[in-house]
């Protein structure tokens, strides 16, 4: 294994961050990349667990507030982070990578129901896993499934992928002045208001100690630096 900071590692992406820049839907060539970034990192050795939005096929919370119910619009949710997970999985095993899906909602006939004692072995053998449908509840968001998933399979850290490269004092968009924090506790981000993750997700990563990393998706080779130790992203800690 390389002179890596980190052995295990939970990679929270968003269903968004599949779309490239199409409206919706996956596309091919960011799959493609982002697998690519992942099997850096699984080259150096370390054990990588995924959890996986679904905003690119289906907005749960958007189309709950236009007036479905809440409930129904989130268990679609789910389903698509199955479908999501299926992609990716589909493309790393084109790449070279051993990985399995694991779902928290029972579709056995297409991915594997989670197991957590399952889902570790995999993980020592190798194996990259990629867990889907959330936790498995309505009223949850991927960011807490990450939470919950990252503290359940001994994470050393919650990766969380995003379209800007860390934390910052303000809108990087439109505050010109806005500074990127390089480390912030939970207790400062909370201070100030920083929207890190949602509140759920943030608290679970703060009780269990769990820290979480901000980085960009988008930013070649951010991911193997981040797992490297080196300067890359916002690390959020206890």
């Amino acid at each position: 294994m390389a002179d890596t900071r980190y052995k295990r590692i939970l990679l929270k992406l968003s269903g968004e961050a599949l779309m490239g820049e199409d409206p919706f839907g996956i596309n091919r060539t960011t799959l493609e990349r982002i697998v690519g970034e992942i099997a850096q990192v699984a080259a150096l050795g370390v054990e990588i667990g995924v959890v996986i939005g679904g905003g690119n096929i289906f907005r749960g919370v958007a189309l709950g507030a236009a007036g479905m119910d809440r409930a129904t619009a989130d268990y679609m949710g789910m389903l698509a982070t199955i479908m999501n997970s299926l992609a990716l999985a589909d493309v790393m095993r084109q790449k070279g990578l051993n990985a399995r899906v694991q779902s928290a909602i029972n579709v056995e006939q297409v991915v594997e129901p989670y197991i957590r004692p399952k889902a570790i072995r995999y993980l020592e053998e190798g194996k990259v896993v990629v867990f889907a449908a959330g936790t498995g509840n309505p009223f949850f968001t991927t960011d807490t499934a990450a939470a919950l998933r990252g503290s359940e399979i001994g994470a050393e850290i919650v990766l969380k992928a995003t379209k800007v490269d860390g934390v910052y004092s303000a809108d990087p968009m439109k505050d010109p002045d806005a500074r990127r924090y390089a480390r912030i506790t939970f207790d400062e981000a909370i201070r100030q208001d920083l929207k890190v993750m949602d509140a759920t997700a943030f608290a679970l990563c703060r009780d269990q100690k769990l820290p979480v990393t901000v980085f960009s998706i988008f930013k070649a080779g951010a991911l193997k630096r981040v797992v490297l130790g080196e300067d890359e992203g916002t690390l959020v800690h206890v």
